[in-house]
C-alpha cells in the first residue's frame, strides 16, 4: 500500500495489535470511477444524451455575464411590445392602476419610542408632515419633478411602468436653487439606457453596467450619459458621462436605483416580461394573420361551386396532351363555361319568396354564402390560452387582461383577484414604496434642516444621528383601492374584522385607497353641519345592518 493509505487521520483509532497482513484500506465498489458513473449523474435533467435535453445548453455565467450583454436588446424589445401590443400595454396599465392608482398618499408613522418622544407629538408630527408633503408633492406646479412635468403620483406610476419594462428604476436627486421654490429638493428621472460604462473605465473590474462598486459590492457611484446613446447624431453630450455618487458625505441619498435581484452580485435589473417576449410576439403575429384571413373571407359574400367530375374536368382542360397546350385549353374551357353560366343566369327565372329573390343556378353549381369572420380561431379557447400565458407572466388574472368576464362567477373572480393582489402588494412594497420613501426622506431632510417642521420640540433628537433618520421617516403608503366585487358582502366582512379585533379602521380605509384621518375628520364635520341645520338623516327603518344584511328594525324586534 502507498504511504498515504498507512497514515491515520487525527482522532482515528490505531489498531496496534492487528495482524501485519491486515488491509485497512477502504473498500470501493467494483464500478467506482467507471465512465458511466461519471457521465450519467443522479439527475435525469442533467443528462447530456437524452434526446429532449441534448441540445439544451444554457448559459453558466455570472449574473452580470448573463444580463449585461443582452440587456440593451431585451429592454428595446420590451418597449416595442408595450408600444405595439395592446394586451401587453393593458397589462402595464393594470399594474399601475392596481399598485399606485390615482393618488399615492403618505401615511407618516414616526417611531416615537426610538426618538424618546410621546404619542401626542407623534400625532402632531404626522398631521403636519403629511399635509406639507402632499401640498408640495401633488402641486400643479410639479415641484417634485426637476423637469416640472409630473407630480409625485405621476412619478411613482412612471417608476412602476419602468420596473415592468426594464426591470429597474433610475432617478437622481437634484438641488434646484436657480428659481424660487418652496423646497429645493427635486427628482430627475433617468432613462436606464443612459446608465453605462465609459470607455475610460471599461477595464476597471469595480465598474459594471455603469455602476462603480466597492470590494463588498456596494454601489458607490453611477456613470450616467448626459444624453441618450441614440442622440449621438444631434447631441455631442451622448458621448459624455456624468459621475454621480450614490450618497452625499452626510448620508443624503443622491441616486435612486431600484431593481429586484434574482442572483447574488447582480448589478442591473432585467424585466420579468422578457421570459414571455417570444410567445407574445408570435401571438401578435397570429392575431394579425387570422384577422387578415377573416377580412379576406368577408370580401366574398358568396361562391359558386361546381360538381363536375374531376376526370372530366381534367380531360376538358386538355389533360394528357402536349405540354404547352394546357393554358390555351384552360382559357378556352373557362371562357366557355363562364359564358354559358352567365347566359343561363340572365335568362333564368328566379323564384320569389316574400319579396326575396332566389336564383335558379346552372346545373351542377352550388351557391355557398360566406359568413363574415369565418375560418379563424380568434375569440376561441386557443386565443384564450395565449392570453392566459401572457397574463400569468404579467402577474394579472386572465379576466383582467382580456376584459372577458363571461365565464366568471363571484368565487372564481374573488380567488383570481386575491392571487393578483398578492403579487401587486409585493411589487408595491419592493418598487413603489421604496421609490416614494426615498423622495419623502430627501424632502423631510430639507424640511427639518431649514426649520419647516414646527411640531418638532426644541431639543428634538438630531435627525442625522444613529437611526433617527429611519425613525423620523418611518411611513407607509396608501395606493390604489382593492375594489369590491360584492360591496355588501365585503363591507360586512370588514365590519366583522374590526369587531373581532382582526383589523383597524386604518387598514380597512387603506383597502379602499383612503386615509382614515381624512375620513374621520370629514365625518366629524358632516355630523356638526347636520346638527347645525337640524336635519334627521338617520332613517333606521331603511338602513341595512352591515354585519347581517338585514334591516335594523327587524333585528330590534327580534331582540
Amino acid at each position: 500500500m502507498g504511504e498515504d493509505l498507512e497514515t491515520n487521520s487525527p482522532g482515528e483509532p490505531n489498531p496496534e495489535n492487528a495482524p501485519a497482513s491486515a488491509d485497512h484500506s477502504p473498500v470501493l465498489p467494483a464500478d467506482a470511477g467507471a465512465p458511466d458513473a461519471v457521465v450519467g449523474g443522479a439527475y435525469e435533467s442533467a443528462s447530456l444524451f437524452d434526446r429532449g435535453l441534448a441540445l439544451w445548453s444554457p448559459s453558466m455565467g455570472s449574473a452580470d455575464f448573463d444580463i449585461l450583454d443582452d440587456k440593451e436588446v431585451l429592454d428595446a424589445r420590451s418597449r416595442d411590445a408595450i408600444r405595439n401590443d395592446a394586451y401587453t400595454r393593458a397589462g402595464a396599465d393594470i399594474r399601475k392602476d392596481n399598485i399606485v392608482g390615482s393618488l399615492y398618499m403618505l401615511n407618516a408613522k414616526p417611531n416615537a419610542e426610538v426618538l424618546g418622544l410621546d404619542e401626542v407629538w407623534a400625532e402632531e408630527f404626522q398631521q403636519e408632515v403629511e399635509a406639507k408633503f402632499t401640498l408640495w408633492a401633488e402641486s400643479i406646479n410639479n415641484w417634485v419633478d426637476a423637469s416640472r412635468r409630473n407630480n409625485f403620483t405621476d412619478l411613482v406610476r412612471l417608476a412602476v411602468g419602468l420596473d415592468m419594462m426594464a426591470g429597474e428604476v433610475l432617478a437622481v436627486g437634484e438641488w434646484e436653487k436657480d428659481q424660487p421654490r418652496p423646497f429645493k429638493t427635486a427628482v430627475q428621472m433617468v432613462d436606464t439606457d443612459r446608465l453605462s460604462t465609459p470607455p475610460t473605465v471599461f477595464s476597471n473590474d469595480n465598474v459594471r453596467g455603469g455602476i462603480r462598486r466597492n470590494r463588498k459590492g456596494q454601489p458607490v457611484g453611477y456613470y450616467i450619459r448626459k444624453a441618450h446613446p441614440t442622440d449621438h447624431r444631434t447631441r455631442l453630450e451622448a458621448h459624455q458621462w456624468r459621475y454621480v455618487p450614490t450618497r452625499k458625505p452626510w448620508g443624503r441619498q443622491q441616486v435612486i436605483h431600484i431593481y429586484e435581484t434574482f442572483r447574488p452580485d447582480q448589478s442591473r435589473g432585467v424585466a420579468a416580461m422578457v421570459s414571455a417576449l417570444k410567445e407574445t410576439r408570435i401571438a401578435k403575429k397570429f392575431r394579425d394573420v387570422m384577422l387578415q384571413n377573416a377580412v379576406v373571407n368577408a370580401t366574398y359574400a358568396a361562391t359558386i361551386e361546381s360538381d363536375l367530375d374531376t376526370e372530366k374536368v381534367f380531360e376538358a382542360l386538355g389533360g394528357g396532351r402536349g405540354g404547352d397546350d394546357w393554358p390555351k385549353q384552360f382559357n378556352k374551357y373557362a371562357g366557355g363555361y363562364l359564358g354559358a353560366l352567365s347566359k343561363y343566369m340572365e335568362n333564368a327565372k328566379n323564384a320569389d319568396l316574400n319579396g326575396v329573390r332566389i336564383p335558379h343556378l346552372f346545373p351542377g353549381s352550388k351557391l355557398r354564402l360566406q359568413p363574415a369572420g369565418q375560418g379563424g380561431p380568434l375569440g376561441t379557447e386557443f386565443e384564450a390560452s395565449l392570453l392566459r400565458y401572457l397574463a400569468a407572466n404579467l402577474g394579472v388574472s386572465y379576466e383582467q387582461l382580456s376584459r372577458d368576464f363571461s365565464k366568471t362567477n363571484y368565487s372564481s373572480m374573488k380567488g383570481a383577484l386575491n392571487e393578483t393582489e398578492k403579487g401587486m402588494r409585493a411589487r408595491k412594497r419592493s418598487t413603489a414604496d421604496r421609490f416614494a420613501t426615498h423622495i419623502f426622506w430627501m424632502w423631510l431632510e430639507e424640511a427639518i434642516a431649514f426649520g419647516e417642521i414646527f411640531s418638532l420640540p426644541r431639543r428634538a433628537p438630531n435627525y442625522w444621528d444613529g437611526l433617527n433618520r429611519e425613525a423620523y421617516g418611518a411611513c407607509e403608503w396608501i395606493g390604489a383601492s382593492r375594489g369590491q366585487i360584492d360591496e355588501l358582502k365585503e363591507t360586512q366582512a370588514a365590519v366583522l374584522r374590526m369587531r373581532a379585533g382582526l383589523s383597524t379602521r386604518e387598514e380597512e380605509h387603506a383597502r379602499l385607497g383612503k386615509d382614515w384621518r381624512r375620513v374621520l375628520s370629514q365625518l366629524a364635520r358632516e355630523k356638526k353641519e347636520i346638527e347645525r341645520l337640524g336635519l334627521n338623516l338617520d332613517e333606521k327603518s331603511n338602513m341595512m345592518n352591515a354585519a347581517s344584511g338585514a334591516p335594523r328594525d327587524q333585528e330590534e324586534d327580534a331582540a
